[in-house]
């Protein structure tokens, strides 16, 4: 999944693009300061002020938060927005000029349940300050993971005053209705090419949640190494780098809950059959030969009872209703070259195509009964994707058309095109991120719908804990705004977004996230002195 020729696209500086054009109503638009952009929003011009004990109120919702969910995500919204800075409480409100005090904000949420369901309500609508109670903002949600997105929202409204030190909200009031575009919203990372310490992987939960992305697409294992505790079969991780750069079962469980108390998905992937060779490591028998490693053995049930043993394990803690089964860049050869497969395919009459075929369509029916659905990267489906189970997801990562090929066969898909959303590409610009549309020219309706949304990868050969987060932001959060706001409200020319994409990116500095500039491809440093909000 390397796929390389990303085209190197001219940026124009940011002071240039700031002092370009007249003010029109799309630059109203931007001055929001709001990343992704809302699907509705009105404003005013008023100034407000957080009161220093500013707080939040539950009455008249179904949801009882008795697990903290929604009183958690209200905490760490109000330390973003301080920014560790000492807030002085309301005494400097008296002189705001007569602005008004807010005391806090009211949360109505109309579902009583925590359970995160692939496809459940996301929307929200925040109203700041609540007509019916003006001292306080209202968020109102169907599900708590709504009220989480609006969260986000309202910390990006807060402002902190250095010279008054107290929090502020500019524009008011208010108004903002909104929902996602896509349900599926993805960041994969790659533990296997590079181990990542588990409080890396925490810090890029927490920013995707400043973005509204959903799901965490973790590439566990892979040909490099099997770092993941299998209870079942407790030799695989003999594949790790090292005996410290391993995660055991319950550390798994751990990012799996640390995730979904951000209404963030967890999906887990083994790559089958090829892209395992670090399986044999600690079962050799898993190889087809001791000098030819991968990919897995066709011929023997074993392989398919570890299959079996893994993702039986992976159903106690990995909860999210997909399964991703990898499937891609599978060189069979090692199967006829190996004198006991060659045989075993003589008498099954199978060619190397027909068993790659048999290995995925097997693999399949294993996480079909441990209640999964499948994903596949799309080599499955350019080879046999009339034989692929109705319940695959194709995972498009390769060529152009396949998305709309896939649709058109009933079958759902994930776009995550490497030309465009490949993190790893890193002379590829945010641009091409944010240009990048899930649905180019599929015009049906059915056919639309059959697409979840999109992901972006963070493929890690050259990636690890310390250049991961400015690899990743801020180009994921250009594809973040593709999958969070209505086709209409996208921008056609990206670079009428570069002020308020800059802002964002100074945002994700501000709270501790290692953003790099926007001026250039991804993981670039400043070309100079000089404020973020210019670079």
């Amino acid at each position: 999944m390397r796929g390389r020729g990303a085209k190197i696209a001219g940026v124009l500086p940011l002071f240039t693009l700031f002092m370009a054009g007249a003010i029109s109503a799309f630059e109203d638009i931007e001055r929001l300061r709001i990343w992704p952009l809302p699907a509705e929003v009105s404003h005013g011009g008023r100034r407000m002020y957080l009161s220093g004990d500013f707080k939040l109120v539950t009455e008249r919702s179904k949801y009882e938060d008795t697990s903290g969910i929604l009183k958690e995500g209200f905490d760490r919204m109000l330390g973003v927005v301080r920014l560790s800075h000492v807030v002085s409480g309301g005494r400097n409100s008296s002189r705001s000029g007569g602005s008004a005090l807010l005391q806090g904000l009211h949360v109505i949420i109309s579902s009583s349940t925590d359970e995160l369901e692939y496809g459940a309500d996301e929307s929200y609508k925040l109203v700041v300050p609540s007509p019916e109670k003006p001292s306080y903002a209202h968020l109102e949600a169907k599900s708590v993971y709504g009220a989480l997105h609006g969260l986000q929202t309202f910390s990006q409204l807060c402002h902190f005053n250095l010279k008054k030190k107290i929090i502020e909200i500019l524009m008011t009031p208010w108004n903002i209705t909104d929902q996602p575009r896509f349900s599926y919203r993805g960041l994969l990372i790659d533990t296997s090419r590079h181990y990542l310490p588990l409080p890396v992987i925490k810090n890029v939960i927490e920013s995707m949640t400043y973005a509204k992305l959903n799901v965490l697409h973790w590439h566990i294992v892979d040909t490099q190494s099997f770092p993941l505790e299998i209870p079942s079969y407790p030799k695989l991780w003999n594949g790790a780098y090292s005996s410290s750069q391993r995660y055991t079962f319950d550390d798994a469980a751990e990012i799996v809950n640390y995730a979904q108390r951000r209404g963030i998905h967890v999906l887990a992937e083994i790559d089958v059959p090829g892209h395992a060779l670090s399986w044999g490591k600690g079962y050799p028998s898993l190889w087809p030969s001791k000098n030819c490693q991968e990919p897995l053995d066709v011929s023997s049930n074993f392989t398919f009872k570890v299959i079996d043993g893994i993702l039986s394990d992976f159903s106690k803690i990995f909860k999210f209703k997909f399964v991703h089964l990898g499937g891609d860049e599978v060189n069979t050869t090692c199967w006829s070259a190996t004198p006991r497969i060659a045989q075993w395919l003589k008498k099954h009459r199978m060619s190397e195509e027909e068993a790659y075929q048999y290995f995925v369509l097997r693999a399949q029916k294993i996480a079909l009964s441990h209640g999964y659905e499948i994903i596949n990267w799309e080599e499955t489906f350019n080879n046999f994707g009339s034989k692929l189970n109705p319940k695959t997801v194709v995972h498009n990562w390769l060529g152009t058309g396949v998305v709309e090929r896939v649709t058109a066969s009933g079958l759902r898909c994930i776009v995550s095109n490497q030309d465009k959303w490949y993190l790893d590409h890193i002379d590829a610009p945010w641009q091409g991120f944010y240009d990048n549309e899930p649905l180019q020219d599929i015009k049906d309706k059915k056919q639309q719908s059959l697409v979840l949304g999109g992901e972006v990868c963070m493929w890690g050969e050259h990636i690890d804990a310390s250049d991961i987060e400015q690899t990743i932001w801020p180009r994921a959060a250009a594809a973040a705004e593709r999958l969070w706001t209505p086709y209409a409200k996208l921008a056609t020319n990206p670079d009428k977004v570069t002020t308020r994409l800059a802002h964002f990116r100074c945002l994700l500095n501000q709270r501790g996230v290692a953003a790099a500039p926007l001026v250039g491809g991804g993981r670039v440093v400043p070309l100079e002195p000089g404020s973020c909000l210019a670079q």
